[in-house]
């Protein structure tokens, strides 16, 4: 892993992902650590993160590797809320719905 992480939340550390990663038996792979960096940098940019603006910008910074379909096999909790959890960051309103897919 070469990445730098200048915008992680103050006391946040790789090894936290890491220990988040494994207990969703994820391996973090380079890939990971990009989207990590990626939303650290976006949040340190935005004061109040749009669900919808954020979900573009990693669409547009990721359609090389496949784009937003890839990053939900990167995270398969979502990349904006399992990400933003292994990178440190409160996850925006929204993007964890319990109900996602019922028909109620």
């Amino acid at each position: 892993m070469n990445h730098t992480f200048p915008n992680a939340p103050q006391g946040w550390q790789p090894e936290d992902a890491k220990a988040l990663a494994n207990e969703s038996d994820i391996e973090l792979t380079d890939n990971h650590w990009s989207v990590i960096q990626a939303l650290q940098e976006y949040f340190t940019k935005n004061e109040s993160p749009n669900r919808r603006e954020l979900t573009d910008a990693l669409e547009e910074r990721f359609h090389v590797i496949g784009g937003l379909k890839k990053l939900y096999i990167l995270f398969p909790n979502g990349p904006i809320a399992q990400g933003c959890q292994l990178a440190g960051l409160e996850v925006p309103a929204g993007n964890i719905d319990k109900s996602f897919g019922s028909v109620v």
